[in-house]
């Protein structure tokens, strides 16, 4: 009897608890309706841990190469790259030189600036990189080492003028290694006359992007000048200018530094012809740009004549990127050490018969018969062919232009700027008043 009891009290019991059950749910169905701060709360919280989960830290070392020590106190800014630029922080190195940063969207690439007294440099992080290392040396105004390899002057004519791409190539092979930034780190002559396109104008250092530079009048007339790092390695300015022309022109460089190579290259339907007194040029053999004639004045001297004459009309072709050697490949690395010319090169009484291309021209003609396009197509390739092959899939599904485009953005120069808006402001001063 006493069973049956507990079994119908344990019955009625469970029965009460589902009653209750069921009465409390639409209650707590409209608690919840009442109170959506609640879900809010929640949903925060998912969003929260979810982005936690996904945040990579990007690490990376700053190497004083002109110490080889670490580092110590430099700022560091990372920006996220895709369609454009976006800062995503900023810091500073420690004693050890090291650095880290929380990325919130590691699936985008980045890229990390460091200053270092004035001078940027930088690295990118594609997605998958957990840390980067970046050398840095110190920055002087005049250093040894420093020395302008290669003046070369692209000529061709289009609706009564003269077309002049001019490029230059300069070596800091300084040691220790040390970049030089002052305000005529590259200077150049142009003739009367000519007009320079200012936004034709770049710089780039070795392994880097071409970025806009254009060259800043001297008070001396027809007389410019870069305002660019020479960090160490090669750097390579280019800067177009035209001119008005009725058929045939004489033209003098006026080059400022000696070098190992002057080179002149014009459409093939064009003349060429060296004035009296100059230095003798030999023509050169370059079959990866067959319609150029290309002449070739090895290992002149500071101020030595150069003058010739050009004839005709021509247009040049662009150079296939098939047939040019990409940057950081053993041709690049052999540029920056640049070897002497041959001694077979060497300035003769005339044009004297076809020489093979010497083996320094070699090395850094690839970017400039290619022009500029070609140079920025082949930078954002060869940046991208350098990774993992993992990494290199993504960089095809990702369009490559926005990222060099923010890249050229992000690689504005602190001391360049400083440096040319002192100047603008001196010539502002020095400007006559009515």
């Amino acid at each position: 009897m006493k069973t049956l009891l507990h079994a119908i009290s344990r019955k009625r019991a469970s029965s009460e608890k589902a009653t209750t059950a069921r009465a409390s749910a639409p209650l707590a169905q409209t608690a919840a309706q009442n109170n959506p701060g609640a879900s809010i709360r929640l949903a925060l919280v998912v969003l929260l841990l979810t982005a936690f989960a996904a945040a990579q830290t990007l690490g990376g070392k700053v190497k004083n190469s002109t110490t080889t020590k670490p580092s110590a106190g430099d700022e560091v800014v990372v920006f996220k790259l895709g369609q454009g630029m976006e800062e995503s922080g900023r810091t500073r190195t420690d004693a050890a030189g090291q650095f880290s940063f929380k990325l919130d969207d590691p699936q985008e690439p980045h890229l990390v600036r460091v200053i270092h007294q004035g001078v940027t440099y930088h690295s990118v992080a594609l997605p998958g990189s957990k840390s980067v290392a970046i050398d840095v040396s110190d920055v002087s105004k005049k250093i040894d080492g420093v020395r302008v390899v290669v003046d070369i002057m692209r000529i061709q004519t289009a609706q009564g003028h003269i077309l002049v791409t001019r490029d230059f190539g300069v070596r800091n092979a300084s040691n220790p290694p040390r970049t030089q930034m002052n305000e005529r780190n590259l200077e150049f002559y142009v003739p009367d006359g000519a007009h320079v396109i200012e936004e034709s104008a770049t710089a780039a250092s070795e392994n880097g992007n071409p970025l806009k530079s254009a060259p800043v009048p001297e008070p001396e007339k027809n007389r410019y000048s870069f305002i660019f790092p020479l960090r160490p390695g090669f750097t390579h300015f280019e800067v177009q200018y035209e001119l008005p022309y009725s058929g045939s022109a004489s033209l003098d460089p006026k080059s400022i530094y000696p070098l190992q190579n002057f080179v002149v290259i014009l459409p093939k339907t064009m003349q060429f012809h060296g004035t009296p007194g100059s230095t003798g040029f030999k023509l050169m053999n370059f079959p990866n740009q067959p319609d150029a004639s290309v002449r070739i004045a090895a290992n002149t001297r500071d101020r030595q004549n150069l003058a010739f004459a050009i004839s005709g009309e021509g247009t040049l072709q662009t150079r296939r990127q098939s047939s040019t050697q990409r940057p950081g490949e053993s041709g690049q690395s052999s540029a920056s050490a640049a070897p002497g010319a041959d001694s077979n090169n060497r300035p003769g009484g005339g044009l004297g018969p076809p020489i093979d291309a010497p083996d320094p021209l070699q090395k850094y003609l690839w970017w400039i018969l290619g022009g500029s396009a070609t140079v920025l197509l082949i930078g954002g390739v060869y940046a991208a062919s350098r990774q993992q092959s993992k990494i290199r899939l993504f960089s095809r599904k990702k369009n490559s232009s926005p990222l060099l485009m923010s890249m050229r953005e992000a690689n504005s120069q602190p001391a360049e700027a400083g440096i040319l808006d002192a100047r603008r402001s001196r010539k502002v001063l020095q400007a006559p008043t009515c």
